[in-house]
């Protein structure tokens, strides 16, 4: 007999057929070099703690921002105050669970039996690469492991959504704090309940733990007191000599930033530049991994001269740069740099993610100032409303903010293992528990991804600049509504009147589509909405090459998202010719190619000082 799951056939005959010698890769056979690996392994774990204790003691490291464990407890205990503040809640919910366990022990036992097990339906099966193990399912024991924590992980989220009288920041919160414990609490992420990791280290007599500490010891001391989850083989790159090498000058700089100009690659140009606002929260050379890869490569090729700003990586020096220093001797700065280096008043600029947030504010306080000299805009995976800006609200509220300023305050800055850290939060089971099991449980190296090397490399936010987004973004919303004040002046995006093109990705749980689509509407003139298939990083990076994923096209962003969708025009392959057709529709003038700095004496090759500054 068997069960239909998601197309395939799911034997349920039970464990009657269970094999003993099915347990013996589970059998110690050298328990002494077990128990000499072991204590190898609390030397290498005593080293990793060393490495964690020692800049603090020495005073070079400082704790800063809010503790997520305070407002994760003080949250929670919200929605169990509900659940305990009533005996006949309180019941229903041991019930719900304990009921829920009884099932699978009755299946269980069933199963020993040889008869076939009643379980449920669940569309996680053979989804979830967690449990791709056979010995999940074939072992009564992981078996059964398994089906408590799906049962478990479902009932806490279930008191997290049946709860009543919750605002629905704490229930979001609650909700995303539920998740991070039970993508920490997975039987997957602990030897002795993970069928995989139990009979490695049994193989091995342990050496995978030995290799794995020693790993954790390096990684903590790489991070200089904070762990630094290595998700690639950092060895295999280098900025400049693999990564981020399209041949360019750094034509000028400041304390902000360096302007970087391409060679071109065409006999001919369009008239007008393009500048390129990155994110100051990670660097510019997503845009630019390799030959390949490379948007700005690719942008080059087709006519473009390509201007792009690379950020400052901050420390103490940087702490009062707020966003109207960022706007002014950033984007203020680069415009003034294309001027000097090719006579050209008319830019089209791209920003993106918060570069893009950043270039969406200038542009408003320019219109107010009556600076003209960017014609068109686009927008990669960029918030200007942050009404559906998805889990990262989650640490945006004046509790957490202000804790955080208080962290800052001491440095001048965030680090940016912290960022990091919020990022990866929230995929934890995709971004965080796969490399720890992988690194400090298997003891196997990561495999080199010039991406996740990317990833890698985090930047530090100085902390004028970073409490200023948190709290007219995130919290308050206020460049939407036409409430930021941006050098004393309170600024509308509605005066914002050029040619928009607003790219979203479907899959992006950083700004997410929903949210991009929303924010269009914020603008005084045209947006061009386009739909990128996959996520933040890989929609928008995708090269035409590759015909990797799809794009939709439609009407104008107005009603709901989702109606929008539903009328799209699906394409294959990349938006980038897309977008390319729709800055050349704006301006098709094209003059000689142009030298990198022209009459400015370039300062050093591409990608500059600024890009290797590591934090």
């Amino acid at each position: 007999m068997g069960q239909e799951r998601n197309g395939e056939t799911r034997e349920t005959s039970g464990f009657g057929g269970f094999d003993p010698k099915s347990i013996e890769p589970y059998i110690v056979k050298n328990p002494e070099a077990l128990a000499v690996n072991f204590a190898r392994t609390l030397e290498q774990l005593g080293k990793a703690a060393s490495a964690w204790l020692e800049p603090r003691e020495r005073g070079h490291k400082v704790d800063t921002g809010a503790e997520p464990v305070v407002d994760m407890v003080r949250t929670l205990s919200k929605v169990s105050e509900y659940w305990l503040s009533d005996p006949r809640r309180t019941l229903e919910a041991q019930t719900l669970l304990l009921g829920s366990y009884f099932g699978i022990w009755s299946r269980t036992l069933q199963k020993l039996g040889g008869e076939a097990g009643d379980e449920p339906l669940d569309d996680r099966y053979g989804k979830d690469k967690r449990f791709e193990d056979e010995d999940w399912v074939k072992h009564p024991f992981f078996d059964f492991l398994r089906q408590v924590y799906f049962v478990t992980s479902d009932w806490a989220e279930r008191m997290v959504s049946d709860a009543e009288g919750l605002d629905e920041h704490t229930r979001h919160k609650a909700a995303f704090y539920v998740r991070q414990i039970t993508s920490a609490i997975s039987p997957s992420n602990f030897i002795t309940t993970n069928p995989q990791l139990y009979r490695e280290t049994v193989a091995s007599n342990g050496e995978n733990l030995v290799r794995g500490m020693r790993m954790l010891a390096e990684d903590i001391a790489a991070g200089r007191g904070e762990l630094r989850l290595r998700q690639t083989d950092t060895s295999k790159f280098a900025v400049g000599e693999n990564l981020a090498i399209t041949p360019g000058k750094v034509i000028a700089q400041n304390e902000v930033c360096q302007v970087i100009q391409y060679e071109p690659t065409t006999s001919e140009v369009l008239k007008r530049p393009l500048l390129i606002c990155p994110p100051w929260i990670n660097k510019f050379y997503v845009l630019d991994l390799n030959p390949q890869k490379s948007f700005i490569k690719w942008a080059v090729d087709q006519g473009h001269t390509v201007f792009v700003i690379s950020w400052v990586n901050p420390d103490e020096r940087h702490a009062l740069k707020d966003w109207e220093a960022y706007a002014r001797e950033g984007i203020g700065f680069a415009l003034d740099t294309i001027k000097q280096a090719c006579g050209e008043e008319e830019v089209n600029a791209i920003g993106y993610c918060v570069g893009g947030t950043l270039l969406a504010a200038t542009l408003a306080l320019q219109a107010k100032e009556g600076d003209k000299r960017i014609r068109s805009a686009t927008f990669f995976t960029t918030q200007v409303d942050f009404t559906h800006a998805g889990d990262l609200k989650v640490f945006a509220d004046e509790d957490q903010i202000t804790a955080l300023e208080q962290g800052m305050a001491t440095v001048g800055y965030l680090e940016g293992s912290k960022m990091a850290t919020a990022f990866n939060m929230l995929r934890a089971s995709e971004l965080i528990w796969p490399y720890f099991v992988n690194n400090y449980l298997k003891g196997q190296d990561p495999l080199p991804f010039d991406l996740l090397y990317w990833n890698s490399d985090s930047t530090r936010m100085p902390a004028a600049n970073h409490s200023f987004y948190l709290r007219n973004c995130y919290l308050k919303n206020n460049l939407s509504r036409g409430e930021m004040v941006l050098a004393g002046k309170k600024i509308s995006l509605k005066d914002v009147k050029i040619p928009v093109y607003n790219l979203a990705t479907r899959e992006d749980h950083i700004a997410p589509a929903r949210s991009v689509f929303v924010g269009s509407s914020a603008f005084g003139g045209k947006v061009t909405f386009v739909l990128s298939g996959s996520g933040h990083i890989a929609g928008v990076v995708n090269p035409p090459d590759r015909m990797k994923y799809q794009y939709w096209t439609g009407g104008a962003p107005k009603g709901e998202y989702d109606d929008w969708v539903k009328k799209a025009k699906e394409t294959p392959g990349s938006w980038w010719p897309h977008w390319h057709a729709w800055v050349v529709a704006r301006d098709r003038r094209k003059v000689p190619a142009r030298k990198p700095g022209g009459p400015l004496k370039p300062l050093e090759d591409a990608p500059g000082s600024y890009v290797r500054v590591r934090a």
